[in-house]
Protein backbone atom coordinates (compact mmCIF):
# COMPACT_ATOMS: atom_id res chain seq x y z
CA UNK A 1 0.00 0.00 0.00
CA UNK A 2 1.48 3.33 -1.15
CA UNK A 3 0.63 5.92 1.87
CA UNK A 4 0.77 9.74 1.10
CA UNK A 5 1.06 11.69 4.64
CA UNK A 6 0.15 15.25 4.58
CA UNK A 7 1.48 17.54 7.69
CA UNK A 8 -0.59 20.82 7.50
CA UNK A 9 1.44 22.24 10.57
CA UNK A 10 3.42 24.82 10.63
CA UNK A 11 5.29 24.25 13.90
CA UNK A 12 8.37 22.13 13.74
CA UNK A 13 10.42 19.82 15.89
CA UNK A 14 8.45 19.27 19.50
CA UNK A 15 6.17 21.87 19.48
CA UNK A 16 3.45 19.93 16.75
CA UNK A 17 1.08 17.95 18.61
CA UNK A 18 0.10 17.30 14.84
CA UNK A 19 3.52 16.09 14.06
CA UNK A 20 3.65 13.97 17.09
CA UNK A 21 0.57 12.45 16.60
CA UNK A 22 1.45 12.09 12.53
CA UNK A 23 4.82 10.55 13.28
CA UNK A 24 3.43 7.83 15.34
CA UNK A 25 0.89 6.69 13.12
CA UNK A 26 3.22 7.16 10.21
CA UNK A 27 5.64 4.25 12.24
CA UNK A 28 2.56 2.09 12.65
CA UNK A 29 1.91 2.33 9.13
CA UNK A 30 5.65 1.79 8.61
CA UNK A 31 5.80 -1.84 11.34
CA UNK A 32 3.09 -3.05 8.79
CA UNK A 33 4.85 -3.02 6.00
CA UNK A 34 3.31 0.29 3.73
CA UNK A 35 5.58 2.38 1.97
CA UNK A 36 4.90 6.15 3.19
CA UNK A 37 5.92 9.37 2.24
CA UNK A 38 5.53 12.39 4.35
CA UNK A 39 5.09 15.57 2.74
CA UNK A 40 5.19 19.10 5.39
CA UNK A 41 2.98 21.21 3.39
CA UNK A 42 5.21 24.72 5.67
CA UNK A 43 8.30 23.49 3.31
CA UNK A 44 6.08 23.50 -0.02
CA UNK A 45 5.04 26.25 -2.24
CA UNK A 46 1.32 25.93 -3.19
CA UNK A 47 -0.92 28.58 -5.30
CA UNK A 48 -4.37 29.42 -4.31
CA UNK A 49 -6.53 28.07 -6.89
CA UNK A 50 -8.01 30.45 -8.93
CA UNK A 51 -11.43 28.87 -10.11
CA UNK A 52 -10.29 29.10 -13.99
CA UNK A 53 -11.76 25.68 -14.72
CA UNK A 54 -8.55 25.63 -16.89
CA UNK A 55 -8.07 22.10 -15.32
CA UNK A 56 -11.76 21.11 -16.78
CA UNK A 57 -11.65 22.60 -20.38
CA UNK A 58 -8.36 23.76 -21.78
CA UNK A 59 -5.78 20.76 -19.80
CA UNK A 60 -8.69 17.98 -18.40
CA UNK A 61 -6.42 16.69 -15.09
CA UNK A 62 -3.80 19.35 -15.12
CA UNK A 63 -3.67 22.94 -13.35
CA UNK A 64 -2.64 25.97 -14.41
CA UNK A 65 -0.72 26.70 -12.27
CA UNK A 66 3.33 25.33 -12.29
CA UNK A 67 4.02 24.92 -8.54
CA UNK A 68 4.75 22.44 -6.38
CA UNK A 69 1.49 21.18 -5.91
CA UNK A 70 1.20 19.92 -9.68
CA UNK A 71 4.64 19.06 -10.24
CA UNK A 72 5.39 17.05 -7.53
CA UNK A 73 2.41 16.28 -5.21
CA UNK A 74 -0.96 16.39 -6.81
CA UNK A 75 1.07 13.08 -8.89
CA UNK A 76 1.91 11.91 -5.37
CA UNK A 77 -1.63 11.98 -4.49
CA UNK A 78 -2.78 10.15 -7.55
CA UNK A 79 -0.59 7.61 -6.24
CA UNK A 80 -1.46 7.04 -3.54
CA UNK A 81 -3.63 4.22 -2.03
CA UNK A 82 -4.50 6.61 1.15
CA UNK A 83 -4.05 9.95 2.52
CA UNK A 84 -3.24 11.31 5.78
CA UNK A 85 -4.51 15.07 6.21
CA UNK A 86 -3.16 16.05 9.33
CA UNK A 87 -3.71 19.36 11.18
CA UNK A 88 -4.38 21.05 13.94
CA UNK A 89 -7.36 22.93 14.29
CA UNK A 90 -7.99 26.38 13.36
CA UNK A 91 -11.04 28.22 14.13
CA UNK A 92 -12.83 24.25 14.54
CA UNK A 93 -11.30 23.85 10.72
CA UNK A 94 -8.23 22.87 8.76
CA UNK A 95 -5.58 25.26 8.60
CA UNK A 96 -5.45 27.14 5.06
CA UNK A 97 -2.37 25.44 3.92
CA UNK A 98 -4.23 22.25 3.56
CA UNK A 99 -7.42 23.82 2.35
CA UNK A 100 -5.60 25.06 -0.43
CA UNK A 101 -3.90 21.41 -1.25
CA UNK A 102 -7.69 19.88 -0.82
CA UNK A 103 -8.73 22.78 -3.33
CA UNK A 104 -6.14 21.99 -5.79
CA UNK A 105 -7.37 18.43 -6.45
CA UNK A 106 -9.56 19.81 -8.41
CA UNK A 107 -8.40 18.44 -11.53
CA UNK A 108 -9.52 14.69 -10.33
CA UNK A 109 -12.66 15.77 -11.14
CA UNK A 110 -15.08 16.50 -14.36
CA UNK A 111 -17.35 19.22 -14.73
CA UNK A 112 -20.48 16.99 -15.14
CA UNK A 113 -23.15 17.06 -13.07
CA UNK A 114 -24.60 13.72 -11.09
CA UNK A 115 -27.01 13.01 -8.67
CA UNK A 116 -26.18 10.59 -6.36
CA UNK A 117 -28.86 9.44 -3.43
CA UNK A 118 -30.62 12.62 -3.97
CA UNK A 119 -27.12 14.80 -4.35
CA UNK A 120 -25.63 16.48 -7.15
CA UNK A 121 -21.93 15.76 -7.50
CA UNK A 122 -19.13 15.71 -10.06
CA UNK A 123 -17.87 12.50 -11.67
CA UNK A 124 -14.40 11.55 -10.98
CA UNK A 125 -11.71 12.30 -13.42
CA UNK A 126 -9.02 10.07 -12.04
CA UNK A 127 -8.96 7.49 -9.29
CA UNK A 128 -9.45 8.78 -5.90
CA UNK A 129 -7.48 8.04 -3.01
CA UNK A 130 -9.09 7.08 0.50
CA UNK A 131 -8.82 9.90 2.97
CA UNK A 132 -7.67 9.72 6.77
CA UNK A 133 -8.65 12.69 8.75
CA UNK A 134 -5.78 12.98 11.76
CA UNK A 135 -6.88 16.96 13.86
CA UNK A 136 -5.51 17.92 16.95
CA UNK A 137 -7.38 20.64 19.61
CA UNK A 138 -5.69 22.34 22.33
CA UNK A 139 -9.37 22.22 23.76
CA UNK A 140 -10.15 19.49 26.18
CA UNK A 141 -13.70 18.23 24.49
CA UNK A 142 -14.42 16.60 20.83
CA UNK A 143 -17.16 18.43 20.33
CA UNK A 144 -14.81 21.28 18.82
CA UNK A 145 -13.77 18.59 15.92
CA UNK A 146 -17.98 18.67 14.96
CA UNK A 147 -17.55 21.23 12.09
CA UNK A 148 -14.67 19.58 10.59
CA UNK A 149 -15.79 16.36 11.04
CA UNK A 150 -19.31 17.14 9.20
CA UNK A 151 -17.13 19.03 6.26
CA UNK A 152 -14.98 15.92 5.77
CA UNK A 153 -18.18 13.14 5.31
CA UNK A 154 -20.14 15.68 3.52
CA UNK A 155 -16.96 15.75 0.95
CA UNK A 156 -16.89 11.93 1.10
CA UNK A 157 -20.26 11.27 0.41
CA UNK A 158 -19.64 11.09 -3.43
CA UNK A 159 -19.25 7.86 -5.11
CA UNK A 160 -15.57 6.66 -5.87
CA UNK A 161 -14.15 8.88 -2.80
CA UNK A 162 -14.07 6.84 0.69
CA UNK A 163 -12.89 8.11 4.24
CA UNK A 164 -11.24 5.89 5.59
CA UNK A 165 -10.86 6.94 9.09
CA UNK A 166 -11.26 10.04 11.37
CA UNK A 167 -8.82 10.17 13.93
CA UNK A 168 -9.12 13.38 16.75
CA UNK A 169 -7.24 14.36 19.40
CA UNK A 170 -8.28 16.87 22.36
CA UNK A 171 -6.05 18.29 24.62
CA UNK A 172 -3.00 17.42 22.87
CA UNK A 173 -0.76 20.23 24.39
CA UNK A 174 -0.99 17.56 27.34
CA UNK A 175 0.92 14.75 25.11
CA UNK A 176 3.82 16.09 25.87
CA UNK A 177 3.50 17.63 29.69
CA UNK A 178 5.36 15.25 31.78
CA UNK A 179 2.59 15.63 34.45
CA UNK A 180 0.66 13.16 32.05
CA UNK A 181 3.51 10.67 30.99
CA UNK A 182 1.97 7.62 31.54
CA UNK A 183 -1.84 8.29 29.72
CA UNK A 184 -0.06 10.12 26.64
CA UNK A 185 2.04 7.27 26.48
CA UNK A 186 -0.80 5.14 25.82
CA UNK A 187 -2.32 7.64 23.15
CA UNK A 188 0.67 7.52 21.29
CA UNK A 189 0.77 3.86 21.59
CA UNK A 190 -2.94 3.79 20.10
CA UNK A 191 -2.32 5.99 17.09
CA UNK A 192 0.64 3.63 16.05
CA UNK A 193 -1.83 0.89 16.40
CA UNK A 194 -4.48 2.69 14.20
CA UNK A 195 -1.73 3.14 11.81
CA UNK A 196 -1.50 -0.35 11.53
CA UNK A 197 -4.80 -1.13 11.20
CA UNK A 198 -4.97 1.32 8.64
CA UNK A 199 -3.04 -0.72 6.22
CA UNK A 200 -4.61 -4.17 7.64
CA UNK A 201 -8.08 -3.49 7.00
CA UNK A 202 -8.45 0.44 5.98
CA UNK A 203 -10.46 1.33 8.97
CA UNK A 204 -9.51 2.14 12.28
CA UNK A 205 -11.12 0.19 15.66
CA UNK A 206 -13.61 1.95 18.15
CA UNK A 207 -11.38 0.51 20.99
CA UNK A 208 -8.42 2.00 18.84
CA UNK A 209 -10.24 5.10 18.72
CA UNK A 210 -10.93 5.54 22.20
CA UNK A 211 -7.53 4.77 23.05
CA UNK A 212 -6.74 7.93 21.14
CA UNK A 213 -9.26 10.16 22.29
CA UNK A 214 -9.66 8.91 26.77
CA UNK A 215 -9.45 11.70 28.98
CA UNK A 216 -6.30 12.90 30.20
CA UNK A 217 -7.72 15.74 32.66
CA UNK A 218 -11.02 16.63 34.35
CA UNK A 219 -12.09 19.52 32.36
CA UNK A 220 -12.41 22.17 35.15
CA UNK A 221 -9.15 20.74 36.33
CA UNK A 222 -7.82 21.94 32.57
CA UNK A 223 -9.19 25.10 32.82
CA UNK A 224 -7.76 26.32 35.99
CA UNK A 225 -4.41 24.29 34.53
CA UNK A 226 -4.63 26.84 31.33
CA UNK A 227 -5.22 29.41 32.85
CA UNK A 228 -2.46 29.35 35.55
CA UNK A 229 -0.32 28.28 32.12
CA UNK A 230 -1.27 31.63 30.27
CA UNK A 231 -1.49 34.07 33.16
CA UNK A 232 2.45 33.35 34.04
CA UNK A 233 3.07 33.56 29.55
CA UNK A 234 2.13 37.21 29.93
CA UNK A 235 3.26 38.02 33.62
CA UNK A 236 6.82 36.48 32.37
CA UNK A 237 6.08 37.77 28.98
CA UNK A 238 6.79 34.66 26.95
CA UNK A 239 5.39 32.51 24.41
CA UNK A 240 4.58 28.85 24.73
CA UNK A 241 7.87 27.81 23.10
CA UNK A 242 9.75 29.84 25.62
CA UNK A 243 7.88 28.88 28.25
CA UNK A 244 8.75 25.07 27.44
CA UNK A 245 12.34 25.91 26.69
CA UNK A 246 13.01 27.71 29.89
CA UNK A 247 11.65 24.56 31.99
CA UNK A 248 8.79 27.19 33.41
CA UNK A 249 6.39 26.07 35.74
CA UNK A 250 2.72 27.59 36.52
CA UNK A 251 2.65 30.12 39.30
CA UNK A 252 -0.12 29.20 41.75
CA UNK A 253 -2.04 32.56 42.49
CA UNK A 254 -4.63 30.82 45.08
CA UNK A 255 -4.15 27.92 47.97
CA UNK A 256 -6.73 25.63 45.33
CA UNK A 257 -4.27 26.22 42.23
CA UNK A 258 -1.62 25.39 44.67
CA UNK A 259 -3.29 22.04 46.34
CA UNK A 260 -3.94 20.92 42.62
CA UNK A 261 -0.51 21.61 41.03
CA UNK A 262 1.94 21.15 44.01
CA UNK A 263 0.92 16.90 43.88
CA UNK A 264 2.13 16.82 40.58
CA UNK A 265 6.07 17.89 41.35
CA UNK A 266 6.32 15.64 44.69
CA UNK A 267 8.08 12.39 44.46
CA UNK A 268 6.01 10.24 46.00
CA UNK A 269 7.90 7.23 46.10
CA UNK A 270 10.72 9.21 48.65
CA UNK A 271 7.45 8.04 50.96
CA UNK A 272 8.32 4.22 50.57
CA UNK A 273 5.42 2.08 52.46
CA UNK A 274 5.06 5.27 54.76
CA UNK A 275 2.10 7.62 55.53
CA UNK A 276 3.70 10.91 55.33
CA UNK A 277 1.62 14.29 56.35
CA UNK A 278 3.16 17.17 54.77
CA UNK A 279 1.65 20.46 56.37
CA UNK A 280 2.10 24.48 55.01
CA UNK A 281 1.06 27.37 56.53
CA UNK A 282 0.46 30.26 54.70
CA UNK A 283 0.89 33.88 55.04
CA UNK A 284 0.85 36.75 53.18
CA UNK A 285 -1.63 37.65 50.83
CA UNK A 286 -2.82 34.32 50.96
CA UNK A 287 -3.36 33.17 54.37
CA UNK A 288 -4.38 29.84 54.72
CA UNK A 289 -3.47 26.31 55.35
CA UNK A 290 -3.22 23.05 54.03
CA UNK A 291 -1.51 19.89 53.74
CA UNK A 292 -0.33 16.46 51.81
CA UNK A 293 -1.23 12.97 52.74
CA UNK A 294 1.45 10.53 50.49
CA UNK A 295 0.61 7.18 51.18
CA UNK A 296 1.42 4.29 48.54
CA UNK A 297 2.96 6.28 45.59
CA UNK A 298 -0.77 8.70 45.92
CA UNK A 299 -0.50 12.51 46.69
CA UNK A 300 -4.07 13.38 48.58
CA UNK A 301 -4.46 17.56 49.41
CA UNK A 302 -6.81 18.83 51.84
CA UNK A 303 -7.32 21.90 52.97
CA UNK A 304 -6.81 22.94 56.61
CA UNK A 305 -4.46 20.95 59.17
CA UNK A 306 -3.99 17.98 60.39
CA UNK A 307 -2.36 16.66 63.84
CA UNK A 308 0.91 15.76 63.95
CA UNK A 309 2.59 16.16 60.37
CA UNK A 310 5.85 14.35 59.34
CA UNK A 311 6.92 18.11 57.85
CA UNK A 312 5.47 21.41 58.33
CA UNK A 313 6.30 24.41 56.57
CA UNK A 314 5.56 27.55 57.43
CA UNK A 315 6.15 30.55 54.96
CA UNK A 316 5.03 33.59 53.25
CA UNK A 317 2.72 32.17 49.89
CA UNK A 318 4.55 34.70 47.70
CA UNK A 319 8.10 33.08 49.07
CA UNK A 320 7.05 29.47 48.60
CA UNK A 321 5.66 29.94 45.09
CA UNK A 322 9.17 31.80 44.05
CA UNK A 323 10.63 28.67 45.47
CA UNK A 324 8.42 26.23 43.18
CA UNK A 325 8.80 27.83 40.21
CA UNK A 326 12.06 28.50 40.34
CA UNK A 327 12.41 31.78 40.91
CA UNK A 328 14.30 31.86 44.07
CA UNK A 329 16.81 28.74 45.83
CA UNK A 330 14.68 26.93 48.64
CA UNK A 331 18.13 26.71 50.44
CA UNK A 332 19.31 29.60 50.02
CA UNK A 333 15.34 30.62 51.12
CA UNK A 334 15.50 28.46 54.02
CA UNK A 335 19.18 29.52 55.09
CA UNK A 336 17.90 33.39 55.30
CA UNK A 337 14.87 32.25 57.19
CA UNK A 338 12.69 33.04 55.02
CA UNK A 339 9.99 30.18 55.55
CA UNK A 340 10.75 27.80 58.49
CA UNK A 341 10.58 24.09 58.70
CA UNK A 342 9.77 21.32 61.31
CA UNK A 343 10.04 17.78 61.34
CA UNK A 344 11.92 15.55 59.08
CA UNK A 345 13.58 17.97 57.07
CA UNK A 346 15.90 15.11 55.15
CA UNK A 347 12.76 13.30 54.30
CA UNK A 348 11.40 16.82 52.74
CA UNK A 349 14.62 17.07 50.71
CA UNK A 350 13.69 13.35 49.45
CA UNK A 351 9.69 14.60 48.49
CA UNK A 352 11.11 17.56 46.39
CA UNK A 353 13.90 15.78 44.73
CA UNK A 354 13.16 15.80 40.93
CA UNK A 355 13.24 12.66 38.49
CA UNK A 356 16.91 12.21 37.85
CA UNK A 357 18.88 14.40 40.22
Amino acid sequence: MKILAINSSPRVGGQSKTELMLNHLVNGMRDAGSEVDVVNLREKKIKNCIGCFTCWTKTPGHCIHKDDMTRELFPKWLEADLVVYATPLYNYAMTASLKAFIERTLPSLEPFFEIHEGRMCHPLHHRSPAVVMLSVSGMPDEAHFGPLSAHMRYSFASPGRKLAAEIYRPAAELLTNPLFKKKAGDVLEAIAEAGKELVHSMAVSLETIARITQPLVDPRLFAEMGNLFWKTCIAEKVTPKEFEKKNMVPRPDSLKSFMWLFPFGINSGAAGDRKVILQFDFSGHVEDSCCFIIEKGNVEAKKGTEENPDIAVKTPFAVWMDIMTGKADGQQMFMEQKYTVTGDIGLMIQLFKKEGD
